[in-house]
């Protein structure tokens, strides 16, 4: 019997309202829809990668599923559990077993603690550890995650930036989580810094078992730590499959677009170049039928009517596309 995923997000939906000219109280409130019924299931041991542009609802997502925001509809359910209309207890123990990896490794750590004192923090807290086995639980910790023990007495601000990542990678599996959300975790560190966190949490997946959520847009690091990878664009998943399958063989327009901008470390490799018409539309006022279609080189009529499908493009794939093949026809 096929155990089921670890995380589900069912027709999740993060809507707000908001006035377009926030300086006239009378202007009407428009809905934006930062999620707009997305769906997700995320399989035991494995990293599902979140791309797309700025703004495209990623890591509001990524909050919802942990229920840091609150939907405004759908339903989440996290190791067999309702996270959504879980009590507020519940949802306590629930969050032992849901860990963050924050973008910024400085804001998120406490500029007046220790090092150390900030690893072993979740240990004092929920499991009561003191003295020399937490001393000895953080030593560990830091070892686990490549930081020298001997730096725990050590601020935030003594450390590079990767370090400080380091110290939040070590936290956040401090009480053996099932599920880390991993928010932009390498984006603000120097590539070459960004590939070895990379590789740390490869590592630790494999050696711990752990899930991740890695929300992200350097698709080179996407690539390297996911087996899965689904491609946002204003609120809503328009494609999602296995990694190496999504990035070789596009489906969605908007995927290929996306990858052909991506940097490549390979000088003489030549990509196709893809020019997007327009700008992206405003998420106060998305276009009609496909939100994509205002900027799709291949749109035709039946985009401005209607929302597509999302339709199984192979084994492995879906996209939400009238002609997911057309995509990666040579242009």
């Amino acid at each position: 019997m096929t155990a089921p995923p670890l995380l589900e997000l069912t027709n999740i939906s993060k809507h707000y309202r908001v006035r377009e000219n926030s300086a006239n109280p009378f202007a009407k409130p428009k809905t934006l829809r930062a999620n707009d019924g997305v769906n997700i299931a995320i399989e035991r041991a494995e990293t599902f990668a979140l791309v797309g542009e700025s703004g495209s609802g990623k890591s509001t997502l990524g909050r919802v599923a942990l229920r840091l925001l609150e939907p405004t509809s759908g339903s989440v359910t996290f190791h067999g559990s309702d996270v959504t209309g879980a009590s507020a207890s519940e949802l306590r123990a629930m969050r032992r077993e849901m860990q963050v990896v924050f973008q910024d490794p400085l804001g998120s750590l406490n500029p007046r603690m220790r090092i150390g004192d900030i690893i072993g923090e979740p240990l004092r807290v929920h499991e009561g550890v003191r003295g020399t086995e937490l001393a000895d639980r953080v030593a560990e910790l830091m070892t686990s995650v490549g930081l020298d023990p001997g730096r725990a007495s050590a601020r935030p601000r003594a450390l590079s930036g990767g370090q400080r990542q380091r110290v939040g990678i070590a936290r956040a599996i401090s009480l053996h989580p099932k599920l880390i959300l991993a928010d932009e975790a390498v984006s603000a560190l120097d590539v070459s810094v960004q590939a070895q966190i990379a590789n740390l949490l490869v590592e630790l997946r494999e050696r711990l078992g752990l899930t991740y959520l890695f929300i992200g847009h350097g698709l080179p690091v996407v690539r390297q730590v996911s087996q899965r990878v689904g491609v946002m664009y204003m609120g809503r998943i328009v494609e999602t499959g296995d990694i190496r399958e999504v990035f070789e063989h596009p489906a969605h327009p908007y995927t290929r677009a996306l990858i052909a901008a991506s940097p490549t470390p390979d000088p003489t490799q030549r990509r196709e170049r893809i020019i997007l018409r327009g700008e992206p539309p405003s998420p106060l006022d998305l276009p009609s039928g496909c939100s994509f279609r205002t900027r799709c080189p291949i749109a035709k009529p039946v985009c401005a009517s209607e929302r597509p499908p999302s339709v199984s493009v192979g084994a492995s794939r879906s996209a939400e596309c009238f002609f997911p093949l057309e995509s990666q026809a040579p242009r």
